[in-house]
């Protein structure tokens, strides 16, 4: 799942909100975490340093080319969670390296943990999905999950003073702007788009859709009693666990069956039956792939059996992120009046406003850029609205101009182009816009940010990871290796 937030904690705190903790839970865990590392993922435990000749840094430089080789037996603590029996250190170095991360990667530590709980520790999981205590759950984690040396009462008492003031800090506080509070329909509507699509790639190849199947059993009351299995088709699971995950299960029903899917979106009068309706990013659209002869001329009323979230209306195209096509999270494009849709589910996103949409604009407003332009974004941060403090990050490429706000902090709203490399979506700077989208030479730029690699842009750029090897011929490299602030040449597509 996609990180969000400016610092650590933020991007933490985002990140076990959208996994389906409670504020109360995701405090409780930070809490813990914060007493193990500090929050730094690629923390070696202090007493370590001076024993082993090695910092932070040094230590996890010397993991990841393989230098050293005790990184499951040393017995020293590493990470967020101070890792430390050789166990669960050895599956941890076996993750990173399925992820092709670092071992002191964020973003990799924090799904591994999840993965933990969600398989081994799932009795402290149920409790940071379902508790309003901090105190209750940072005691779960302290005892079940860390299980230090000492875990008296003064323990736990500073451990859940430290989630405490996360709870404090975050429970309403600027970390939850991509899904808290002051949100317009459309924040709620690109919110659930953001969360959709921070799933795309998941796979039953490689388990790595287990935890959206995980989230939703996580859910109570699950629909119909059913806990879904990892073998089940998974649809329906998926587009509920988008829902469950924004925290909108009130306006978005959940279920794991499309037609029992359909009849809860008719229970809340969120249903379009008219398959002219050109539907909005947001929308869950759902499908019958009976024989399409028998709908080409009238409405499809047979019954669903497939069910996905759209993310962009452009024309008579619609772009639809689904789970459990071809057993993985991707993109589906198909036409307004398709003949293999049933209808679409409307979530009332209007009812969970909390905010006013921008103005539009008026003619001739003197904007450089108008609605529809295709656009270069060359930065790398979007906001939820157009006057936010603060917004995530996101990558640069190619990019639609979806609406306009003269006078507003970030007068322009993106959304990313198909294809054109970027997770824009968002309002943007003026200055972060370069009118022209076209390679002239054959080919863009990207400058070289921590934590990219050739195969994390190749995938993000050309769409498969495998085509690292094209951006290192073209920049006539013999070493996978980039360095920070590096211009990289990527072929064009």
């Amino acid at each position: 799942m996609a990180l969000t937030g400016k610092t650590n904690e933020e991007k933490i705190w985002n990140y076990f909100k959208a996994a389906g903790l409670t504020d109360h839970g995701a405090a409780g865990l930070m809490g813990n975490l914060y007493a193990e590392s500090s929050l730094k993922a690629n923390n070696l435990q202090n007493s370590f340093e001076k024993k082993l000749g090695y910092t932070d840094a040094g230590y996890t430089a010397a993991v990841d080319s393989g230098k050293y080789q005790l990184f499951e037996t040393d017995g020293a603590g590493y990470g967020l969670a101070q890792w430390t029996f050789c166990s669960r250190k050895a599956e941890l170095i076996d993750y990173a390296k399925s992820c092709r991360k670092s071992i002191g990667d964020l973003e990799m530590q924090l799904d591994f943990l999840m993965k933990e709980l969600r398989e081994a520790f799932k009795k402290v999981l149920a409790v940071l999905t379902s508790t309003a205590s901090v105190q209750e759950a940072s005691d779960i984690v302290l005892t079940q999950f860390e299980r230090p040396a000492d875990m008296g009462a003064a323990v736990k008492a500073k451990r859940a003073g430290y989630g405490k003031k996360y709870y404090g800090k975050y429970a309403s506080g600027p970390a939850e702007q991509v899904g808290g509070s002051n949100m317009t329909e459309n924040d709620l509507r690109k919110k659930v788009v953001e969360i959709a699509v921070s799933y795309l790639g998941c796979k039953e190849s490689d388990g790595s859709h287990k935890k959206i199947i995980d989230l939703y059993n996580s859910h109570k009351p699950l629909a119909r009693g059913y806990a879904v299995k990892y073998t089940d088709a998974w649809c329906s699971t998926f587009a509920s666990a988008v829902a469950i995950a924004a925290g909108l299960t009130d306006i978005i029903p959940t279920e794991c069956g499309c037609e029992k899917h359909i009849a809860l979106f008719k229970k809340l009068k969120a249903w379009v039956e008219d398959d002219k309706y050109v539907p909005a990013p947001g929308d869950y659209i759902f499908y019958d792939w009976a024989d399409g002869t028998d709908y080409a001329e009238t409405d499809n009323t047979g019954s669903a059996d497939h069910v996905g979230i759209v993310t962009a209306v452009s024309g008579d195209t619609i772009t639809v992120i689904e789970g459990n096509i071809s057993n993985a999270v991707g993109y589906r494009k198909l036409k307004v009046n398709g003949r293999y849709i049933r209808g679409y589910g409307v979530p009332d996103y209007a009812k969970k406003a909390t905010a006013a949409e921008p103005e539009a604009p008026s003619a001739g407003t003197g904007l450089l850029y108008a609605v529809g332009d295709i656009v270069e974004f060359t930065g790398t941060k979007h906001y939820a609205s157009a006057n936010a403090a603060t917004g995530p990050s996101c990558k640069p490429g190619k990019a639609k101009v979806t609406q306009t706000a003269k006078g507003a902090k970030h007068p322009y709203h993106l959304v990313k182009v198909t294809g054109g490399g970027s997770t824009v979506y968002g309002w943007v700077d003026t200055a972060d816009i370069d009118g022209s989208s076209s390679n002239v030479n054959g080919y863009r730029t990207h400058k070289v940010v921590k934590g990219d690699t050739l195969w994390g842009l190749a995938s993000t750029y050309l769409g498969n990871g495998s085509r690292y090897k094209e951006i290192m011929t073209l920049n006539g490299m013999t070493s996978a290796t980039i360095k920070i602030g590096q211009v990289l040449k990527i072929p064009a597509k």
